[in-house]
């Protein structure tokens, strides 16, 4: 299972869609989650990088995992997904920033998977960021959270990274062609 999550962070530091020590991702397992440990380097992941920890409720491990572990279950307890990534791409975020409750993707790639991505609020690892979101991730793939970064849910750690990758092409997709608009031709 780490090994994946190893991947997939190699992955997500090489595209810049994640500094090396910031985002998380996790992986659910029944009533258990394996989630990576706090301040951990997303392109350094081995089996120590990981911690499992209860959905249902926080236990003394919580103390070493991810501070987004309560979104992360949240996510568990209120959709489908088996597999979450939070990552901190930088042109989702300057999306956020520029006030929007949602992006409408403007490539068929983006529209096709992604329908709309919702931009959420609340502060970091809160329980209404964590409702925020898990609520969002019920009828999306992927979602915003305001000056913070994205939150992508999956069968699997390759198609949480797939939507995170996906929400950030589309984000810049969307901010070049807005910038060219306002060029003077």
């Amino acid at each position: 299972m780490w090994q994946d999550m190893a991947k997939f962070g190699k992955k997500l530091v090489e595209r810049g869609l994640v500094e090396s020590n910031f985002g998380n991702m996790s992986v659910r397992a029944g009533g258990r989650m394996f989630i990576t440990k706090s301040g951990t380097p997303l392109d350094e992941i081995n089996e120590d990088s990981v911690v499992e920890v209860d959905i249902d409720k926080p236990s003394s491990p919580d103390s070493i995992a991810s501070s987004e572990s309560p979104i992360h279950r949240a996510i568990y307890k209120n959709t489908a997904a088996l597999a979450v990534v939070h990552a901190h791409p930088a042109f989702s975020v300057i999306e956020s920033l520029l006030g929007h409750d949602k992006i409408i993707p403007p490539d068929s790639e983006g529209q096709y998977i992604l329908h709309e991505i919702p931009v959420v609020r609340g502060s970091f690892g809160t329980k209404e960021l964590a409702d925020n979101t898990s609520g969002a991730l019920k009828d999306h793939k992927g979602v915003i959270v305001f000056a913070h970064g994205t939150f992508a849910a999956g069968k699997t750690i390759e198609e949480a990274y797939f939507v995170t990758a996906q929400i950030e092409h589309s984000c810049k997709l969307k901010y070049y062609c807005d910038m060219a608009r306002r060029i003077p031709w």
